[in-house]
């Protein structure tokens, strides 16, 4: 009995060093397709920045303002494409960083990108924006705006399910 009550100690102490650095995710939106798609399950470093700083084509997990139905804060999955003082420019359905036509072979549909804003990327913060930009509900509007890195809960680095789309992102 000793030895079954120390082995479930041990695994229940791996498994919370484990959480800290990595946390499963599953994707429940459309605004990063065709990166990722609702139910993908994906891996999460939990600690990606903290030795390290964020880089563009980043995709992280985030907590935002927005609210879920049962009054929690939603977290939102987004890539990173402005960083602390950059200035990121919307218009004619491109995205324009630092005065350059941002080319993302990664975004659903090329030249699709609504709205019409200008913005510097404030220090200590994130301009991020979904691959499925018709949908993403991301840095282009209020109720997200720049996120806050203290607000970043991890970098997407892996899909592990579907099983026969494990990808390193």
């Amino acid at each position: 009995m000793k030895g079954l009550l120390r082995d479930i100690l041990i695994a229940a102490a791996a498994a919370l060093i484990i959480i800290q650095f990595i946390r499963p995710t599953v994707v429940k939106e459309t605004s990063m397709e065709d990166t990722l798609h609702p139910n993908d399950y994906i891996f999460t470093l939990c600690q990606a920045y903290r030795f390290g700083e964020p880089a563009y084509g980043d995709i992280i997990v985030f907590e935002s303002d927005l609210m879920t139905e049962d009054g929690r804060h939603k977290l939102l999955i987004k890539r990173v494409i402005g960083l602390p003082g950059d200035t990121v420019e919307i218009h004619d359905n491109q995205v324009i960083l630092n005065g350059e036509v941002l080319y993302e072979e990664y975004i659903r549909e090329q030249g699709v990108c609504p709205g019409e804003l200008s913005v510097i990327v404030p220090e200590g913060s994130l301009f991020v924006m979904g691959d499925n930009r018709r949908v993403s509900v991301d840095s282009r509007y209020e109720d997200v705006g720049c996120v806050d890195m203290k607000d970043v809960r991890g970098k997407a680095v892996y899909r592990l399910f579907p099983f026969g789309e494990r990808t390193k992102l």
